[in-house]
């Protein structure tokens, strides 16, 4: 089974405003409604590729029990903890002249909810996979990732760990599976510039002489890089297509890597491949990717 952490998950209002006035009564034009967070659309992605996993995290407050019941129409199971202080956020994402974000600050969880999380950790066996991604709330210890792969390590389960710079430096000892900065991140962390593949490359290298498993790089139009857990190099362009909406495309690629890990018996190139072809998939939505999408980009590919 696959489990994903999404520590503090929305429901992100989509709205489109036409010409939008500050100190004015603005109408939207376009409005949905959708359960956020990275660890949900990976969630979300899996279960469209076909796959089963159970979705944790913290939820609290009726707009909680909305995140699970938009979950569960998207065919995703969830063991959400309920949080008792507080709602679950809702996260404003308004298109206009310019692209405006208002992101809430969801429910206090208190020591005793992260108990829980970890009790649920606990039951996990070294046939599973658990994905880890996103920022931590401010009222969690920033050290949540450091306890739980901690936790976890004796488990033998494999982690997959989405997070940026200080975050994902301080777990790379406890061997994660999969780690997947993109470029900016990546050389955020060396304090350099990278803007090709090649030039990705010795710094996937220097990630993985650090304890990660596998390094999968991002590059949105410029493709992707995997150096694998056996030291080989794959790298390839991205699909061709027109990007229409970013938000997703990195947790969906990691949603296709894990699919088609599973489905090869171990493939790495074929992760890979589907990995890219899922995150452009999204991209060039503006819902995540489906089977369909994903399979019908790997053709392109295959020219």
């Amino acid at each position: 089974m696959i489990y994903t952490v999404t520590f503090n998950p929305s429901l992100d209002y989509i709205i489109q405003v036409k010409d939008f006035q500050t100190g004015q009564i603005n109408k939207t034009t376009y409005e949905k409604i959708l359960p956020g967070g990275k660890g949900i659309n990976v969630a979300i992605v899996l279960s469209n590729l076909g796959h089963e996993s159970t979705a944790l995290g913290f939820m609290a407050g009726f707009t909680g029990k909305e995140i699970e019941h938009r979950l569960a129409n998207f065919g995703c199971t969830s063991s959400f903890i309920q949080v008792q202080e507080g709602l679950s956020r809702i996260n404003v994402k308004m298109k206009s002249n310019e692209e405006t974000e208002i992101n809430g600050q969801g429910p206090k969880i208190q020591r005793e909810d992260i108990e829980k999380l970890f009790k649920q950790l606990d039951q996990l066996t070294n046939q599973d996979i658990l994905v880890i991604s996103g920022s931590i709330p401010n009222t969690l210890p920033d050290t949540m990732y450091e306890q739980i792969l901690e936790r976890v390590q004796p488990i033998g389960c494999k982690v997959v760990v989405d997070a940026t710079n200080t975050l994902l430096m301080k777990v790379l000892k406890y061997h994660p599976f999969l780690i997947k900065p993109n470029n900016f991140e990546l050389g955020e962390i060396f304090g350099v510039s990278l803007t090709t593949r090649d030039e990705v490359i010795p710094y996937a290298k220097k990630l993985q002489e650090l304890g990660a498993q596998n390094i999968l790089v991002s590059m949105a139009g410029q493709g992707a890089v995997l150096l694998d857990e056996k030291g080989e190099v794959h790298q390839s362009r991205a699909p061709k297509g027109e990007v229409i909406n970013s938000v997703g495309a990195g947790d969906s690629m990691v949603a296709g890597f894990l699919s088609g890990y599973l489905e090869s018996n171990q493939d790495t190139q074929y992760a890979f491949m589907k990995g890219i072809c899922c995150g452009s998939a999204s991209a060039f939505s503006e819902n995540l990717a489906t089977k369909e999408e994903v399979f019908a980009l790997m053709d392109t590919m295959k020219d």
